[in-house]
């Protein structure tokens, strides 16, 4: 699922020039049985399958480092957000968990698992998806991973404000002209003007965001 992802666009660029180095591990290396068995039902009855302790302990404590910060991606985790982004990123090595099934044994969170985070309000089919977003996430603040620093100072949530409407060529399409202090020059002017527009849209769709 993650090979192509990881591959391609700003993340792999991030790989090939050592930016950012990431592996992924299959938790079945870890199974010790003829059928490679990673979960079971769980105790006291339920819907579904949980993941062993076994095999994730086995496969979390041959990967960690001394100092990692060992993270298990699930929908009743603490919620995922820029600033959780950016202070991963200053991390040296994270161990990414991705819950399965209807998760893990609790056992597995309460001695390997250092953090618990949650990507929003809904259940995915498979974590690795939130792995996945985690990791883009992070990245962006890495030093050297986006082509344009200063885009990270000026979008959705950095300043706990939305994006500000954005334009480019050409300046009249269908009717529709570009609002005319982007063509002005007036860099000052221009910095208003998004600042401004970046309240409004807050306060539309977001009025959490300014409490």
């Amino acid at each position: 699922m993650l090979d192509g992802f990881f591959t391609e666009s700003m993340i792999g660029r991030a790989c090939e020039a050592k930016l950012l180095e990431i592996k992924v591990r299959n938790i079945r290396d870890w199974a010790t049985d003829k059928h490679r068995t990673t979960d079971d039902r769980p105790f006291g009855g339920g819907a579904g399958m949980l993941m062993k302790c076994e095999p994730v302990v086995a496969a979390i404590e041959a990967v960690q480092t001394i100092g990692c910060r060992r993270i298990y991606l699930t929908p009743d985790g603490v919620p995922f957000t820029s600033a959780k982004a950016e202070e991963l990123a200053k991390q040296d090595h994270l161990v990414l968990l991705s819950g399965h099934y209807e998760g893990i044994d609790q056992r597995i969170r309460d001695t390997v698992i250092d953090e618990e985070i949650s990507i929003g309000d809904y259940v995915l089919t498979n974590g690795t998806l939130a792995a996945v977003v985690v990791i883009d996430a992070m990245a962006r603040f890495i030093p050297g991973v986006l082509g344009e620093e200063k885009s990270l100072t000026h979008e959705s949530f950095t300043r706990k404000l939305l994006d500000f409407p954005q334009y480019t060529r050409p300046a009249e399409y269908r009717g529709m002209s570009v609002p005319e202090v982007l063509l002005s020059g007036n860099h000052t002017e221009i910095e208003k003007w998004r600042t401004a527009q970046q309240e409004k849209k807050t306060r539309q769709i977001r009025p959490d965001l300014l409490k």
